[in-house]
């Protein structure tokens, strides 16, 4: 590992221990040249399925989208930011370990949806209205029926 601050090629590691569930691991270093310290983390990359649309078009996977769609169901609802990130990391987990090289939007939109239905109810309900295209509210009152039963 190079360090940051003289750009020498010999450092070595003090400390490491596993962050982020154990999918990272964190590493303090020390440069034998300057003496400095530094913080590096290190995670597997592995790669996320392209997602095929409903018009046939594939796209690569894109996480940002994925955020903001949860987020916006989720907007001013009493859900904390880790739970997010945690409902997250567990749809691209989910993802990842089933070895498929493509994925549906129907299929992703549902674990989006289960993971929602565990959060918050208003959250699922907003995002399940806008992504099965709700015609009119007898298909709110049948998704409301549902969740009550759970």
């Amino acid at each position: 590992m190079r360090c940051p601050f003289c750009a020498a090629q010999d450092t070595r590691v003090l400390d490491s221990r596993l962050t982020n569930e154990g999918d990272q691991v964190r590493r303090r270093r020390e440069c034998t040249a300057c003496k400095e310290r530094f913080t590096t983390f290190e995670a597997a990359e592995l790669s996320l399925p392209r997602v095929v649309k409903r018009d046939g078009s594939r796209q690569p996977f894109d996480e940002k989208k994925l955020r903001s769609g949860m987020l916006k169901a989720l907007e001013k609802r009493p859900v904390s930011g880790d739970d997010i990130e945690m409902a997250l990391n567990r749809i691209k987990k989910a993802l990842m370990s089933s070895g498929d090289r493509e994925i549906t939007a129907q299929q992703l939109g549902e674990k989006v949806m289960h993971e929602l239905s565990h959060l918050d109810h208003v959250a699922y309900v907003r995002f399940a209205s806008v992504y099965r295209s709700f015609q009119d509210v007898s298909e709110f009152t049948d998704m409301i029926k549902h969740l009550q039963e759970k």
